[in-house]
């Protein structure tokens, strides 16, 4: 089974995700959202799945956005700053999870 971790490839959790998932025996696709950002369609998805919490708010890619953008749904900020975007996003046959929380590890490990 392939796995799809969406993040960015200087994210060090995404990296830690990653290698942890492949040294599992797991196949991982990468999908760099800032080479290649995710459609209107998958904005969409993840945040019906995954609701506000898949916007990271703490990070310089969300406080360096307009506050009107702030405000906004969060498809919307991801369509104006996708790396604004909780990092990692891992998608196993049709499931979402968010983050490398244990609960992530324990359900993917």
């Amino acid at each position: 089974m392939t796995l799809t971790l969406y993040g960015i490839p200087t994210c060090d959790t995404c990296r830690k995700a990653r290698k942890a998932l492949e040294g599992a025996g797991h196949e991982v696709a990468f999908r760099d959202v800032r080479a290649e950002p995710l459609s209107q369609d998958e904005r969409a998805e993840f945040a019906a799945a995954l609701g506000p919490k898949i916007v990271n708010r703490a990070s310089p890619s969300f406080r360096n956005l307009d506050d009107t953008v702030k405000e906004s749904a969060p498809e919307d900020i991801l369509a104006a700053q996708p790396t604004a975007m909780k990092r990692p996003v891992i998608r196993r046959e049709g499931e979402l999870y968010l983050g490398w929380s244990k609960d992530v590890q324990a359900a993917l490990l």
